[in-house]
């Protein structure tokens, strides 16, 4: 028995999916779409992704995501996520996958 059987056996009404928020949810709270930005803090290039309009346990969802695909640091911090290193592209590109409209921001 490994830890997936076990955990459904502890929590039977838990519904099992890859993300905790689904792209309908996303796109009926949205109106405006997330700002990208580049800035450098330190000499260090990050990235700043800013305007999401969800809580904030979904949004260290997120952040988890990113990182991991990105395998980069990074934190969330009130209502937005800061990235290690300039990835604005590869960044707009999942979020746009993930059903969040996007815009670049700073050059």
């Amino acid at each position: 028995m490994d830890l997936q059987d076990q955990l459904k056996n502890f929590f039977p009404d838990h519904k099992l999916t890859d993300n905790n928020y689904s792209t309908d949810e996303v796109k009926q709270s949205q109106d405006e779409p997330i700002i990208c930005k580049y800035e450098k803090r330190k000499g260090k290039p990050i990235t700043i992704l800013e305007n999401f309009k969800i809580n904030n346990s979904e949004l260290k969802i997120i952040a988890k995501d990113l990182k991991k695909f990105l395998s980069v640091g990074g934190t969330v911090k009130e209502n937005y996520i800061i990235i290690q290193g300039d990835y604005r592209d590869k960044i707009m590109k999942i979020l746009n996958s993930k059903g969040f409209e996007t815009k670049r921001v700073g050059g």
